[in-house]
């Protein structure tokens, strides 16, 4: 929204890909800021094959572990699917049952999938 109000004239182009699934796709690295060994996480959200949504952000706390950065990065992009998906059903976008996030980290995906963690 902010590229399409600094740019008027302009406007972002959204093919139809046959579906309407939503997925995200996030990252981590660990301790990557060598002043404050700070890690960055960044995700991306695409519905129905297009990209609507980005962000990369140096993390909060110093993280112990790379799993641990890999799951703040994992609950940071839940966060923007969920509201994603909030915001497609109060425009009449659609039926949306199911999301997908895909992340690189075996540990991460462990702690996220299991109960007895949250």
């Amino acid at each position: 929204m902010r590229y399409i109000k600094s740019a008027p004239g302009k406007g972002l182009l959204f093919e139809d890909q046959g579906h309407d699934h939503i997925i995200g796709y996030t990252d981590a690295d660990w301790a990557g800021s060598p002043s404050d060994r700070r890690s960055t996480s960044g995700y991306c959200v695409l519905v129905g094959g297009n990209l609507v949504s980005w962000k990369s952000k140096k993390q909060n706390v110093v993280a112990q572990s790379s799993a641990e950065s890999e799951y703040r990065a994992m609950a940071t992009a839940t966060c923007e699917l969920v509201w994603i998906k909030q915001l497609l059903g109060e425009l009449k976008f659609g039926k949306i049952d199911q999301m997908e996030l895909v992340c690189d980290n075996q540990a991460a995906l462990h702690i996220a999938s299991n109960p007895v963690f949250h």
